[in-house]
């Protein structure tokens, strides 16, 4: 089915890969083409949604080396026309296949329709948003862009399960928004602050099901290839480590990046494409400690006794991550969501009889 909607890397481009070093990403990668349907080895599949922009990332991804297992990625080329329902039903086959798509998209309005592919699997599912500024509101002086998740949160779309913001800047977010997203318990992890502790972002990175990357979340003098350059931001070393975070997270199951609209600035094109490296080395380096239960996972229990009351935290001796239990019995309702990623900062924290703002919203999340 995927004919109907991906155009193949042209025969020329092809060509060209042949003339690469040995063991660069160009050799090593799989390119489809409609007569190859066997997906049995794939397990991510790069997709561009902008045809010039996602050709651009390629001529510097192609270049880098490629130390991941073979037969792994898969390239399918271009959406034949970037528009929402192509892309919907492309990432939606992907999904339920078991692969983790990859978009490069020029628009960021086609964001939406990642969330969008999860329809039909019936099941919630958290978001996780890098942006500098919350595109949610209903003012009609609002562009499409700048309202692009407004109805998934507003009012709250049926599986939505959780939703965070990583890298907003205060004087872009108004008092209405940050309201809004607090008293529904979403999380909000302010650029500056993720900055200071770019570690602070793991937990919420690794509570996704989906990432979307907006490119305007990184500072001009790095992605002047974006539609509206904004003077501060990521650098994109701190860019590539939180896509290796997310890379990392065993409940991720797909991954876009959003506003390169320049493809003649290869600047931003380079690192769009080291983006998806890291992501990548991230995917290949996953733990599988996700924890659908908590076998394997090494129990701690936090007593409050101002308040008689316990917190139980797990820790995964594979990765040294950390969970949150959520003691609510209706946590059983939510089966992958009922465990909350946190940080071992924050179960010293609770040692200390303190709770982060973030865990008291996961834990309000569930009463």
């Amino acid at each position: 089915m995927l004919h109907h909607w991906v155009k193949p890397l042209p025969k020329a481009f092809r060509e060209r890969l042949h003339t690469l070093p040995d063991g660069m990403f160009g050799q090593k990668i799989r390119l489809w083409d409609a007569q190859n349907t066997d997906f049995s080895e794939v397990k991510i599949a790069l997709l561009g949604a902008g045809e010039a922009q996602a050709q651009a990332v390629r001529e510097a991804l192609y270049r880098m080396a490629y130390p991941f297992a073979p037969q792994t990625v898969i390239d399918l080329g271009n959406l034949r026309r970037s528009e929402a329902a192509s892309m919907r039903s492309v990432l939606f086959e992907l999904i339920s296949a078991g692969i983790l798509p990859v978009v490069m998209a020029a628009s960021d309005e086609l964001a939406r329709m990642q969330f969008l592919a999860y329809e039909e699997t019936k099941s919630a599912v958290s978001i996780t948003v890098v942006d500098e500024q919350l595109r949610i509101g209903d003012a009609p002086s609002l562009s499409p862009e700048q309202r692009i998740y407004t109805s998934l949160l507003h009012p709250r779309h049926r599986l939505l399960f959780h939703a965070g913001f990583i890298g907003c800047q205060t004087h872009r977010m108004s008092e209405e928004q940050v309201s809004y997203l607090m008293s529904h318990h979403f999380d909000v992890l302010r650029l500056g602050k993720s900055r200071a502790a770019l570690e602070e972002a793991e937990p919420i990175l690794r509570d996704a099901d989906l990432l979307c990357f907006h490119l305007s979340a990184l500072k001009a003098a790095e992605a002047p290839g974006v539609l509206r350059p904004s003077p501060s931001g990521y650098t994109w070393e701190e860019a590539c480590q939180l896509c290796r975070y997310a890379g990392m997270s065993d409940k991720l199951t797909s991954f876009g990046i959003y506003g390169f609209v320049r493809e003649d600035c290869s600047l931003t094109a380079q690192g769009v494409a080291q983006m998806i490296w890291y992501f990548l080395d991230g995917f290949f380096n996953r733990k599988g400690d996700f924890p659908f239960s908590t076998d394997g996972l090494k129990e701690y229990v936090v007593d409050f006794p101002g308040m008689n009351f316990q917190i139980t935290f797990w820790k995964s001796a594979r990765s040294g991550r950390w969970w949150l239990q959520t003691p609510s019995a209706s946590a059983a309702n939510y089966g992958r969501h009922y465990l909350v990623p946190c940080s071992f900062q924050d179960y010293q924290a609770a040692c200390r009889e303190e709770l982060p703002e973030r865990l008291v919203q996961a834990l309000q999340r569930f009463t």
